[in-house]
């Protein structure tokens, strides 16, 4: 297993680490298999959307604030419930094919860490599941 590790910035914000994975593929010399990116914090997740039009990360983020607001009728002492809950909305892993080498994604696709309660250093785990 290898760990990436991301410093975010913000409270909220989705963070491109497509460049990050594609660097670890190629330092490890993997070819054909998967990633599975798992984050192991309970207020980040990981997603892949498009990377082309940074408004799409712009609306994800606003609009997820006001999908689950900061302040709202939460009982978690922490003051983070809203984190807590858009990870579980995002989801802690994502499975990445790798093909020759190169992480498939699609055309305008990217792979972001998502981070609901920052601004932190976070770790995100990485197995590879393949030859090699």
């Amino acid at each position: 297993m290898e760990i990436l590790e991301i410093r975010t910035h913000e409270r909220e914000e989705l963070a491109d680490i497509t460049g990050a994975v594609r660097r670890m593929i190629s330092a490890n010399g993997w070819s054909d298999g998967a990633l599975l990116l798992y984050c192991p914090h309970t207020t980040g997740a990981v997603t892949v959307n498009e990377g082309a039009d940074p408004d799409v990360v712009r609306d994800i983020v606003v609009n997820m604030r006001k999908l689950v607001p900061h302040r709202g009728d939460y009982r978690h002492a922490e003051g983070n419930s809203d984190a807590h809950i858009k990870s579980s909305l995002f989801g802690c892993d994502q499975m990445v094919i790798v093909e020759g080498g190169n992480l498939m994604l699609g055309t305008w696709q990217k792979i972001y860490f998502c981070e609901f309660d920052g601004p932190r250093t976070r770790k995100l785990w990485v197995k590879w599941l393949g030859d090699k």
